[in-house]
């Protein structure tokens, strides 16, 4: 499969699918940049191997139509300063107006399309709609991984009109192959840490990955739907009861497939969920009644990181507590540097998930892990070994 290292641009129109959905403060600007940075090392390559790039992206959840808050036109600015040029604009991702200003381009322009969403046919995956989005290019390069779960007319649709012409950024083929690299390694042992709220979202990925790793950290809230699965007193702590036989039986497959289960020894309690709540440590299978678990106890802290550092493959999704608020942040900031301890180390250091790449961030530490997912809902469903529409669309042909 060709890749944009291999691909020649020159003179080309690059239409790229970028995933630019960033957060924007109440003055419009964006106040994250993160997903924008993720997409530039693509971006600049084909500027430098002489193409122009026509790129596309939604932003938000617009209702019917056009919505001034959800426009792209509060992107370009963030983006003109990452890229140090200009970046023309159209009111329009199809249309005479937008197809003019990409069939103008010259080597090494940038054009941005305004908002997919606003047209209802791109989430339906519609061919015509993706057919006049082929007309702002000469191939196609998907570098949107967080929307590559999804059969939307510009992920992968779009593909079919390119053929010979379609390939991932380096964005989406960094992902896949930091994901393939805990899925498939060789290296041993492999652990992943698993925390957030609820079993009930996380059931699928444990079980796909029991057959994959040798250990296996639970915590977050969800760990609490364990411990009582094994007859521990979890006071008023976050439970699913519904799912306490589906944990009871995760913990028996964990065993038949030699995978430890490490579970939170020790919890630090509340007896509100309050940043000022009182609070405790006591063990996490004996909290007493009117407390709650809201983060991992010192010795769970301690245990954790001596996993973490003798783990030579590590893949992190979810936090160990409530770190929203400072009081129950400490576990949490305890996983993501003892990451960057093993990373350091000469361990593959995976961090994906909203809230454990929020958690890497907010402690500038992105940057001293091996790879952080931009991923979020696609990275679990690859986790899950689901097939992505986005993905599958370029490997086929």
């Amino acid at each position: 499969m060709t890749t944009i290292d291999q691909y020649d641009f020159s003179n080309k129109r690059a239409l790229i699918r970028v995933d630019f959905n960033v957060p924007l403060n109440e003055r419009m600007e964006v106040s994250d940049e993160t997903r924008i940075k993720a997409a530039m090392p693509t971006v600049q390559l084909i500027l430098e191997k002489g193409g122009s790039v026509v790129l596309m992206s939604h932003l938000g959840r617009p209702k019917s139509g056009p919505e001034a808050k959800f426009s792209l036109r509060h992107v370009k600015p963030a983006l003109e300063k990452l890229l140090g040029k200009e970046v023309k604009f159209a009111e329009n991702c199809i249309g005479e107006e937008a197809n003019k200003l990409s069939s103008g381009l010259k080597a090494g322009e940038v054009l941005l399309l305004e908002n997919l969403r606003f047209h209802k046919e791109e989430e339906a995956g519609d061919e015509f709609f993706a057919g006049r989005l082929a007309e702002h290019g000469d191939c196609y390069v998907n570098d949107a991984f967080g929307t590559a779960h999804r059969a939307h007319a510009s992920t992968t649709i779009v593909a079919r009109f390119f053929p010979k012409d379609k390939m991932f950024g380096h964005l989406v083929a960094g992902e896949i192959e930091s994901i393939d690299k805990v899925l498939n390694s060789d290296e041993k042992p492999v652990l992943a840490i698993i925390g957030g709220a609820k079993v009930s979202s996380k059931i699928t990925i444990l079980e796909s990955l029991l057959p994959k790793v040798d250990r296996l950290i639970i915590g977050g809230g969800m760990a609490y739907t364990f411990v009582k699965a094994g007859g521990g007193k979890i006071g008023n702590s976050l439970v699913e009861d519904e799912y306490l036989e589906t944990a009871a039986e995760l913990l028996k497959q964990a065993e038949a497939q030699n995978v430890s289960v490490y579970l939170p020894e020790d919890t630090r309690i509340a007896d509100e969920f309050r940043n000022d709540a009182s609070t405790d440590v006591c063990p996490t299978d004996t909290i007493p009644d009117g407390w709650m678990g809201l983060d991992i106890g010192p010795e769970t802290v301690k245990r954790f990181e001596e996993v973490i550092g003798s783990s030579k493959i590590i893949l992190w999704n979810g936090p160990m507590g409530v770190f929203e608020m400072d009081s129950f942040a400490q576990g949490t900031i305890s996983i993501a540097k003892a990451l960057v301890v093993a990373t350091e180390a000469g361990s593959f250091t995976l961090v994906g998930g909203g809230d454990s790449v929020a958690a890497v961030n907010k402690y500038g530490l992105a940057e001293r892990v091996s790879y952080v997912s931009t991923g979020g809902g696609a990275m679990l469903e690859y986790l899950e070994g689901k097939e992505l529409p986005g993905i599958a669309a370029i490997r086929e042909g």
